[in-house]
């Protein structure tokens, strides 16, 4: 799996963000199992994938390296195991578009986090994408109290929120390896689908779905988004990003007619417009 580390980074995080969007059109294409099963199969696969990815990059250092990570890789592992909870479950109840719009806040979450919890100036134009960000999920969140997916929507602010989280948890300790964090979030999930799913009986092609969940859009759109992450520069990542946020809602109006409401596409214009004005700042205090 080195050769991964030879290829551009700006490539795979572009590749990243296209095995990310197919998140949404996945899961509505389950047939029977509830949102903790979907949960569970996603885990158990993206497990699989992810000890494969580290046995071949690392060999036999790869227990090393997760003892090594120790209790921030943990509690980083335990946030991000969150965000796939709040992901599928947002997933569920509302629209594709609702929830990629509202993830792709998360360049906002981390300047506001990284100016409270590590004392980070954020510059004037870092300010008013934030404002803007923020008007966006209001014009969004706001139209949702009559449509019905309000809960969808306040569920899937926890995924921005949370990988704030994570990432001041690593620039806290800026000797973690994020791999390992990856890893015992896969731990935490499958075991809360396994404590929360009423069955453990599943069609073969819920089974495929899961397959195709943890594997092609999980595993590989996080582990391409975190190695093109380290060499790609912080300015472009949030745009690069946006790849997952514009394909996403493409593919369940393709391929299953679902169009958001009017008002998600104008939050959502409004928030892509907060991230391209945040890429301008020059003056960048967070980094992903």
């Amino acid at each position: 799996m080195q050769f991964l580390y030879k290829i551009p980074g700006y490539i795979l995080l572009l590749f990243g963000g296209f095995c990310l969007s197919w998140g949404g059109f996945i899961i509505r294409s389950f047939e029977e199992a509830t949102v903790w099963q979907i949960l569970l199969l996603r885990s158990v696969f993206f497990m699989v994938a992810l000890m494969v990815f580290l046995i071949a990059t690392y060999k036999k250092n790869t227990i090393k390296i997760i003892k090594d990570a120790g209790y921030p890789a943990a509690l980083g592992g335990l946030v991000m195991s969150l965000s796939f909870i709040a992901f599928v479950v947002s997933m569920s109840i509302t629209t594709v578009a609702n929830v990629v719009f509202i993830i792709s806040t998360q360049t906002m979450f981390l300047a506001i986090f990284g100016y409270f919890y590590l004392k980070e100036k954020v510059s004037l134009i870092s300010f008013f994408s934030i404002v803007l960000a923020m008007g966006g999920i209001t014009i969004m969140v706001g139209d949702s109290l009559s449509t019905g997916s309000f809960f969808g929507n306040i569920v899937a602010l926890a995924i921005p929120i949370n990988f704030s989280i994570l990432v001041m948890i690593i620039r806290k300790n800026k000797n973690l390896d994020m791999v390992p964090a990856i890893f015992y979030s896969g731990i935490f999930s499958i075991i809360y689908g396994l404590i929360l799913s009423e069955s453990f009986v599943f069609t073969s092609h819920d089974i495929l779905m899961g397959f195709f969940l943890g594997v092609p859009q999980l595993a590989f759109g996080f582990i391409c988004i975190t190695i093109g992450s380290r060499t790609t520069p912080s300015t472009t990542i949030g745009l690069l990003m946006l790849t997952e946020t514009l394909f996403a809602p493409v593919w369940v109006w393709l391929f299953l007619n679902e169009i958001p409401p009017l008002s998600v596409l104008i939050g959502g214009c409004v928030i892509i417009t907060a991230i391209i004005l945040k890429s301008l700042d020059k003056n960048k205090v967070t980094s992903q």
